[in-house]
């Protein structure tokens, strides 16, 4: 057994990277393609327009990348979660279960006073990846459960 355990997802880490990347691309592509002022009263774009259209596209690529922040980390003395938003550390006495239900799309935390911390790391497209990590996970809360 491991001491130690670090997850991050691996196919969203892909889907989030190719998202963000068609994002900059089409944006940019856009950005270029707007037609320009020729003359008065024509219904165009300025180059403000155009560099305005861009960072838009790097924005939301930005927003598509926030998603890969994800992670688990554990050890003996806790767990610590890192989620789109926020960061929770837990020491494994508040924990009672690590979950990973069927059909739930990821594993989750079932805590002593009755919340669940959802993992988003621990994503079931993973497969046997995201298996073995809540297996890890479950063995070092039952060894810290172990006063010897």
């Amino acid at each position: 057994m491991s001491d130690r355990v670090v997850v991050r997802p691996r196919r969203l880490l892909w889907v989030c990277r190719a998202a963000a990347l068609g994002l900059v691309v089409v944006f940019g592509v856009v950005a270029y393609l707007l037609p320009s002022r020729q003359g008065k009263g024509d219904a165009a774009f300025g180059p403000g327009d155009q560099i305005a259209f861009f960072c838009i596209g790097l924005l939301l690529a930005w927003a598509a990348l926030q998603f890969t922040r994800v992670r688990v980390e554990a050890d003996s003395t806790g767990i610590r979660v890192r989620n789109y938003v926020g960061e929770k550390q837990l020491p494994w006495q508040v924990v009672a279960a690590v979950r990973l239900d069927d059909g739930s799309p990821w594993a989750s935390l079932d805590l002593q006073d009755d919340d669940t911390v959802a993992l988003l790391a621990l994503q079931a497209n993973d497969g046997a990846r995201t298996v073995e990590a809540v297996l890890a996970l479950r063995a070092l809360l039952t060894a810290s459960r172990d006063p010897g």
